[in-house]
């Protein structure tokens, strides 16, 4: 399982998600900067940190 922040990249933003795989991830990333973060243009320097700031999650029951 694969986790982003976006704390990790936008401070102070609780927002998190977990995903599969990487590609889901920068997906639900994008759409949440576009939504709650007003981000009208998603740049490739933008998808880089966000990829690079993904996590494998730890997954403790």
């Amino acid at each position: 399982m694969r986790l982003f922040e976006c704390g990790s990249l936008v401070p102070g933003c609780p927002w998190h998600t977990r995903a599969d795989n990487d590609a889901e991830v920068v997906r639900r990333v994008v759409e949440h900067m576009r939504t709650a973060h007003g981000e009208t243009m998603i740049r490739e320097n933008m998808i880089e940190n966000i990829k690079a700031r993904i996590v494998t999650a730890n997954e403790t029951a």
